[in-house]
């Protein structure tokens, strides 16, 4: 039975009731739609970011703002409380979680899903062409943020027993990626499977998992526009880009990271990284269409030579 801080049943179809949570990078993408759906359980959720209706960072866009996301959770049906943050800065998230801690008490659930570095992207460019401040600045918004906000985050969140870290990345440890589009990229993701892992091993002594998570093709607000496409007409691509019949909007993960967050046996994930198809089918979620894709099995049955079919992936 889920029960919420008091020891007391949560309400039904609110298993989430009475949890704190920490999105560090709800402002748009999967983090919006993790926090959105962790509010739809019931969850108190801070939502954090840098881009808001006053500014707008160099990397986000003025359509997507924190304090929407701190409404979306609302609407949903939890509490959305959108706190203005740089993960880069330590005093700011130490002012975050003093924040948390004075409102609550407690910290049940941290998401660490702060990135942004699409744009510094150069795909197929060897690591000595990349530009050293471009593949740094990679590195700066995919792990040290994650690591910062951890460290200060995490003495909260281990003062009761049964928190959870969650780690959004590009791929799993059994995908090992694969793509190996650019060097600082590939660290990126790779550093929070690792952080996972090793944080796993130290949270399961104090009662508290950690878990890295991936989406599959995310057709996320980014990559739409990319497409030119909008979430009402996206099959229109799908004669564009053979996989993007097996994309995926971001609800699909944030279902998929509130049932594991409301399971009471998520201890059973420690340490390890699931992708949004094997969350679906563990925990019976679908995407906000009814599919349920699964990107990451069908280029893992194509890896192995395989001719895999995408109506048996979605």
């Amino acid at each position: 039975m889920t029960t919420n801080e008091n020891d007391t049943p949560a309400p039904a179809g609110r298993p989430l009731a009475g949890r704190i949570a920490l999105v560090a990078g709800a402002t748009r993408g999967a983090g919006r739609a993790i926090a959105v759906q962790l509010g739809a359980a019931g969850a108190t959720v801070y939502a954090t970011g840098r881009t808001t209706r006053e500014h707008t960072s160099e990397l986000g866009r003025p359509t997507e703002t924190i304090e929407e996301t701190a409404e979306l959770v609302t609407a949903a049906g939890g509490e959305g409380i959108a706190v203005p943050t740089d993960h880069l800065e330590p005093g700011q998230v130490r002012s975050l979680v003093e924040r948390i801690d004075r409102d609550h008490g407690r910290l049940d659930i941290l998401v660490n899903d702060v990135w942004g570095g699409n744009p510094l992207l150069d795909f197929d460019t060897r690591m000595w062409d990349v530009d050293l401040d471009r593949g740094l600045r990679m590195i700066d918004l995919g792990v040290r943020t994650h690591i910062i906000t951890s460290s200060i985050a995490l003495p909260l969140l281990v003062r009761n027993p049964g928190g959870l870290v969650v780690e959004v990345t590009d791929g799993t440890a059994e995908t090992n990626r694969g793509l190996r589009e650019n060097f600082y990229y590939d660290l990126a993701k790779n550093a929070p499977l690792r952080m996972a892992f090793t944080l796993g091993e130290e949270l399961k002594g104090v009662g508290a998992t950690a878990v890295a998570v991936t989406p599959g093709f995310l057709r996320s607000e980014e990559m739409l526009d990319h497409f030119g496409l909008t979430e009402e007409n996206w099959r229109d691509g799908i004669d564009k880009q053979r996989h993007w019949a097996l994309s995926e909007s971001p609800v699909y993960l944030g279902r998929g990271v509130a049932a594991l967050a409301a399971d009471p046996d998520r201890a059973r994930w420690n340490g390890l990284s699931l992708d949004s198809g094997r969350l679906a089918r563990e925990y019976g979620v679908t995407d906000a269409d009814g599919s349920r894709p699964d990107v990451w099995g069908y280029l893992l049955a194509e890896r192995a030579g395989g001719s895999p079919s995408v109506e048996d992936h979605r």
